[in-house]
């Protein structure tokens, strides 16, 4: 126990995965030392197990805990494109390209923004960690499930040839049957065909069988909507949080703008009275 509370080394993960690389390795040690001392070895031991966050692990750790929405949005997103490719439906897995690109490219950014925001630089180099775990994160359900508990370690990287997409639907290969038919009816020697029996009369009102085809069809179209309202939503996230963002910017600016002014205001003030004192003293001096 620690202060007469049995120490839960998921809470304390959960906490230590939210700080910066640089303050995680005092907090832990910190937090194993006071677990030992409370006679809780094996939490200890686990809590100092835990290893430090890359710099692309500590943004994608932020992204998760400050954007829970626009993170549900983009699981949904990676869920539609695994069925596509289970299914081998190029056209559905083209009309999802744009959005998988723009989605992944958005939150990369506000992953970037969040961390800068937080006073930690985030190079050219670390982003494109963040871009190719976002990417793991759609093309693989193990890494998803990584990702979304917030404790990344180091960055993700998605299958190799992953792409996300196929540029041209893909083709089934053509059944043999139909060549080897052909080739058994030039083999046997022709016949005169059989009279076509006569037609039965259909009974009235026969129920025309659905095809398959059109269901599958309606059912490809009903997962593709899905899966562009999932995107479409969290881009319109995205954009609402860079439009908050920046009118955050606006209003700190004007925040300034105006401290500055009362400031030029009271400094202006200050030097008519300093003026206005100096030329008393002159006066006096003179008298």
């Amino acid at each position: 126990m620690v202060d007469g509370v049995d120490v839960d080394v998921d809470v304390v993960a959960d906490e230590l995965y939210g700080l910066a690389p640089e303050r995680f390795t005092g907090a832990r040690d910190e937090r194993a030392a006071r677990a030992r001392k409370a006679g809780q070895s094996g939490a200890a031991k686990a809590i100092a197990a835990l290893r430090r966050p890359t710099r692309a692990a500590y943004a994608s750790n932020l992204l998760v805990r400050r954007r829970p929405e626009e993170v549900a949005a983009f699981l949904e997103l990676g869920e539609a494109l695994r069925r596509a490719q289970r299914s081998l439906d190029g056209t559905r897995l083209q009309a999802l390209s744009h959005q998988r690109h723009a989605v992944v490219t958005a939150l990369a950014r506000t992953a970037r923004q969040l961390a800068e925001e937080e006073g930690r630089a985030v190079s050219e180099g670390v982003a494109h960690e963040v871009e190719q775990t976002l990417r793991a994160a759609l093309a693989d359900p193990g890494a998803a499930e990584q990702w979304s508990g917030g404790r990344l370690t180091a960055g993700l990287s998605p299958p190799v040839g992953f792409t996300g997409l196929p540029e041209k639907a893909p083709v089934r290969p053509r059944s043999e049957r139909p060549a080897k038919q052909e080739q058994k009816q030039k083999q046997q020697p022709k016949q005169q065909p059989a009279p076509a029996p006569a037609p039965e009369p259909e009974p009235e009102q026969r129920p025309k069988p659905e095809p398959s085809r059109e269901a599958e069809q309606r059912r490809a179209r009903a997962e593709r909507a899905r899966a562009e309202a999932a995107a479409r939503e969290a881009e319109v996230r995205a954009a609402e949080q860079e439009l908050a963002e920046a009118d955050a910017r606006v209003a700190a600016l004007e925040r300034q703008l105006r401290e500055a002014r009362t400031g030029r205001s009271e400094a202006r003030r200050a030097l008519s009275g300093a003026t206005d004192r100096a030329r008393e003293a002159a006066r006096a001096a003179r008298e």
